[in-house]
């Protein structure tokens, strides 16, 4: 059962080499519509979208109505000795308009101007949603492909210890070697399996955490093509790249949006000590009933015009506690600014070696791969004519498999690490995918 499970895992990541296997960009496509993380972040840009309108109210017209009717029921007792009193019963009611202008209010104006700061910055968060998402995506997508190649290259290589165990077995059935041989190449043999199966289970697990960003099963995957290549970052100094980062990092530009809200925070905290000047008018109209004291009842309409004018005097001393607090934060925002364009700097560096020793640790991993081959293929012989043994070959053997799959995970590391250097850069998006996907098999 074990063997048929393991023949079953092979195949399947064979045939996700096939034709209809998806690329970079379809899986990224799916993780844009089904990942909860980036979902959620496109619902809060949608919210953060309407402080601007929001903001803007504060500075336009402010209009109500309102309109009450009401039964009145009183008794007048009059002071005069023996006197009855006397029930009154009327209606009363009454409607009426008010509209405001502010003219002069610094603070609103102030606050309009921090939703603008807020809309900015939550187009900046969304921006680095993406970038986060087509991060995990593709380091998904890339763990997927190096746990298939180890579970190929431990299959390749227990087929190939495998043969190497009959052979050690005729040789000492027939006297040409000794049992040592055969108890080596079938403890390799043992060894190779379970990493097989180590390797069929990681593929699994790998397979569930693309699972988790696109909501669905993990289609079959491209491999790389014969059209990868390693290429240089342009430019080509790291200097220059961290330049760009201290002015495009998305991490830097939302700091300097939260330094920006906290500074007009300050304003308008100080503006409270200003005067505030509206235009007001208002138009109402009332009806009474006449009620027992007679008359015809009347009805009164009343229209006003005109300024009204606010001038704050003492509020026991919060106006300045509020200033104090928000000059505090405006602090703590330059502090987290700093410590962001810090961390943009050293993510840009790493990115940037890692692309370059990447490119560096392919090229001599693919000369030792060569090597490794040409060594293996000449122990081979060298046992055919009897100055090897079997225990050479499976160290040459061990020595092959074991380059191929660090050249595989090398090339892997250096296209995201690309990636990541584009992304501390503040530049990484949809195109790269693009690029990278063309270096996959169709």
């Amino acid at each position: 059962m074990i063997r048929a499970g393991i023949a079953s895992a092979i195949a399947s990541c064979l045939l996700a080499t096939g034709a209809g296997a998806a690329d970079l960009l379809q899986v990224l496509r799916q993780a844009q519509a089904a990942d909860a993380t980036y979902a959620a972040a496109r619902a809060s840009w949608q919210a953060a979208q309407e402080k601007l309108p929001q903001g803007l109210a504060l500075l336009l017209p402010s209009a109500s109505i309102s309109a009450n009717t009401q039964y009145n029921d009183r008794t007048i007792e009059f002071r005069t000795a023996g006197a009855a009193s006397v029930p009154d019963r009327f209606n009363s009611n009454a409607l009426s308009v008010s509209v405001s202008q502010p003219l002069y209010r610094p603070q609103n104006k102030i606050q309009y101007e921090q939703a603008k700061v807020q809309v900015t910055q939550s187009d900046h968060q969304l921006s680095l949603a993406l970038q986060d998402l087509i991060l995990r995506v593709a380091q998904a997508y890339f763990d997927i492909l190096l746990a298939q190649d180890n579970v190929e290259f431990a299959g390749a290589q227990k087929l190939a210890i495998g043969e190497q165990l009959a052979q050690a077995k005729r040789n000492f059935e027939v006297g040409t070697a000794t049992i040592t041989d055969t108890h080596e190449a079938q403890a390799r043999y043992d060894l190779v399996t379970a990493q097989e199966i180590a390797a069929i289970n990681d593929l699994e697990s790998k397979k569930r955490a693309l699972q988790q960003i696109i909501g669905a099963l993990a289609p079959p995957i491209a491999p790389l093509g014969a059209s990868f290549a390693l290429v240089a970052p342009e430019p080509a100094g790291m200097d220059t790249w961290v330049e760009i980062a201290l002015d495009n990092s998305l991490q830097v530009q939302i700091q300097r949006a939260v330094e920006e809200f906290a500074a007009k925070e300050v304003e308008r905290n100080r503006a409270a000590h200003h005067p505030t000047l509206d235009a007001v008018g208002s138009y109402s109209q009332t009806g009474t009933g006449s009620g027992i004291q007679g008359g015809p009842g009347n009805d009164t309409n009343t229209g006003v015009i005109g300024f009204q004018l606010a001038l704050p005097l003492y509020q026991g001393g919060a106006v300045n506690s509020r200033v104090r607090e928000a000059l505090a934060n405006l602090e703590r925002a330059r502090q987290d600014l700093e410590a962001a364009r810090r961390t943009a700097a050293l993510n840009t560096r790493q990115a940037f070696l890692g692309v370059t020793s990447g490119i560096a640790q392919v090229k001599a991993l693919q000369s030792a791969v060569m090597s490794s081959q040409s060594q293996l293929e000449s122990t081979r012989l060298g046992q055919e004519v009897g100055v090897r043994t079997g225990v050479d070959v499976l160290n040459a053997q061990q020595q092959l498999y074991s380059a191929r799959r660090d050249l595989a995970q090398a090339r892997y590391n250096y296209i995201l690490s690309s990636l990541r250097l584009r992304a501390a850069a503040g530049q990484l998006g949809e195109d790269d995918v693009v690029r990278v996907s063309r270096w996959l098999a169709r």
